[in-house]
């Protein structure tokens, strides 16, 4: 029987112009004041943690319903319509006091994406939009992009109470984050108080590493980017001397199993003595990501490549399993503008996996 998964938090509409030049271009060059920006038709989609980690789910075999808020406005129309083309249920708020969260994603081929975005209904989002009936009934609870939430982060409590009560009802639960800008609001929060109350009834802490060290150890942060110079930061670190002491604050702090998305480099695995099963308990693990076959752009690869750890976590596979199945489902949402589209079965994925698929170096 398929695993039912609440998967709850940002939800957004994705509007991405397709750029039609394969050559690598230069950001300081091309977004210049007064410029001309030639592009292709836009790809819209439905995003955000709950559509790209939800449906992703849902692609991978789970019944999963999604918890999210939208505005009664066009853009939300377009995001019901979308997610109504895929085998979910939806338990969406639909607000007539304000409007549907959308992103413009771009994404020029050689340059990482930039992000404009509208955070609107999405800042209202609270407790009150859990529909805790479901979630008593549901094996895992994921929640995602809390820190670009402002409800969450002006009231951080709600958040542990929200926790607080699935663990209450059973079920297993999952975190995600995004990444915050410096002079945001979100960044004043005292984050890793936060997390000290959270992550006791966190079972799957999920972030990316630039986004964990910027909340938890701004000064090793600041380092890191010193280090990097112009280069991104995940191809400086070393998961070892630099990912490493992360995860262990985090299960000090009382996460179960802690799940560091590294970029290009790959994905890190270390986990505590809360697992039922031995061989996920303390257990310790890097994956290095695998060559996609083309690359369109990168928007949900993170959100999907966990869709499919929770998803194969939850049915049994082993810790290194779960670890490449992630690394794969990555390797192939970049194939795609949306998070979904260059999805494969795991079936699929496992035979590319075992017959040698090759890696990043």
């Amino acid at each position: 029987m398929a695993k039912k998964i609440v998967c709850a938090g940002n939800l957004c509409l994705d509007i991405t112009p397709v750029f039609n030049q394969e050559k690598a271009v230069d950001a300081a060059g091309l977004f210049l004041p007064g410029n001309l920006i030639k592009v292709g038709e836009a790809e819209m989609h439905a995003g955000g943690a709950i559509a790209n980690t939800g449906l992703g789910m849902s692609f991978f075999g789970s019944d999963v319903t999604l918890m999210g808020k939208i505005g009664n406005d066009h853009f939300g129309t377009l995001v019901m319509n979308i997610i109504d083309q895929f085998p979910v249920n939806r338990k969406i708020t639909v607000s007539d006091s304000c409007s549907t969260s959308y992103t413009i994603v771009l994404a020029p081929p050689g340059i990482d994406r930039i992000f404009i975005h509208c955070p609107s209904a999405n800042d209202t989002f609270g407790l009150s939009d859990i529909d805790f009936d479901e979630v008593k009934n549901a094996d895992l609870f994921h929640f995602g992009y809390p820190t670009i939430m402002k409800r969450m982060y002006e009231n951080p409590d709600e958040l542990v109470e929200m926790y607080r009560r699935a663990k209450e009802l059973g079920t297993e639960t999952s975190l995600d984050l995004a990444a915050i800008n410096e002079a945001s609001e979100a960044s004043e929060a005292d984050w890793p108080e936060v997390f000290r109350k959270l992550l006791p009834y966190v079972d799957y802490f999920v972030p990316s590493v630039e986004e964990l060290c910027f909340l938890i150890d701004r000064s090793r942060y600041y380092e890191w980017r010193k280090r990097a110079g112009s280069r991104d930061i995940t191809e400086i670190i070393d998961w070892k001397t630099d990912v490493r002491p992360l995860a262990e604050r985090l299960l000090n702090w009382g996460a179960g199993t802690v799940l560091i998305k590294c970029g290009i480099q790959g994905m890190y695995l270390k986990t505590g003595t809360k697992k039922i099963r031995d061989e996920w308990n303390e257990a310790e693990l890097f994956e290095r990501s695998y060559k996609a076959e083309k690359f369109c752009s990168g928007t949900g690869a993170g959100d999907v490549s966990i869709a499919a750890f929770l998803t194969a976590a939850l049915e049994g596979y082993s810790p290194r399993r779960c670890l490449q199945l992630a690394a794969g489902a990555g390797a192939c949402c970049v194939t795609a503008y949306d998070a979904v589209s260059g999805l494969i079965p795991f079936d699929r994925l496992i035979a590319k996996i075992d017959g040698g698929w090759a890696k990043n170096e």
